[in-house]
């Protein structure tokens, strides 16, 4: 059995959605431009810097879910894809995702972007798991919270092991394993897998997958 793993923002999409979904909100009128632009770019800057505020930038990315009923955010959702998630999508990386899913790899999305935003995301690309960050729900409601570890750092190993012995699985389970990613945050997820992939990768990763040898590749 081989396990293959897949980053999402700057890994198989050609940009972020965790921002992009703040600057469609922003563009829809459901989070004010003055303020919430600036705070959108400076989360990015931190996450880019690995200085990010994760309670902080989570209480930004899922509150205005909290706000609006969820019939109103699923047709946001939709346009969202449509209009701003899937033009991100490259061939390159459909093919990548392609080519594990042929070789019969168990294969799932791994991201610190909320699941309300990616799941549509990962069904585009036909990956059946998901570890994303979860925003918390009561009644079908969205509280502007999160639900359990958020999928960010040491987080995403935690929760791909949790995932892993949910199917009575562990890392020993895989002859071969993968995960590909852009992002100097992903080192811990990187380092547990057989064969690590930098994609596209952040000035820091480049620098580290060059001195250790790992596969550096283009996918956007």
């Amino acid at each position: 059995m081989q396990l293959a793993l897949f980053d999402l923002d700057n890994t198989l999409l050609r940009g972020d959605s965790d921002f992009a979904w703040a600057e469609f909100l922003i563009e829809k009128g459901a989070l004010a431009q003055t303020t919430q632009r600036a705070k959108n770019q400076k989360f990015m800057a931190e996450y880019e810097a690995g200085t990010l505020d994760m309670e902080a930038f989570l209480a930004f990315q899922l509150a205005p879910l909290a706000a609006q009923p969820r019939a109103t955010l699923d047709a946001w959702r939709e346009e969202f894809m449509a209009a701003k998630a899937r033009p991100m999508i490259s061939e390159a990386a459909r093919a990548k995702v392609n080519e594990h899913q042929r070789a019969g790899h168990l294969c799932a999305l791994v991201t610190a972007t909320n699941s309300f935003i990616v799941g549509p995301i990962a069904r585009e690309f036909g990956i059946a798991h998901l570890i994303a960050t979860i925003p918390a729900c009561e009644r079908g409601a969205f509280t502007g919270k999160v639900r359990g570890v958020p999928a960010y750092r040491a987080g995403k190993v935690a929760r791909v092991e949790d995932w892993l012995e949910a199917q009575g699985l562990y890392w020993g389970s895989f002859t071969a394993s993968w995960f590909y990613s852009d992002s100097h945050n992903d080192l811990p997820l990187l380092e547990k897998v057989r064969h690590p992939v930098a994609v596209n990768p952040d000035a820091r990763l480049a620098k580290i997958a060059a001195e250790r040898g790992w596969e550096i590749i283009e996918l956007c």
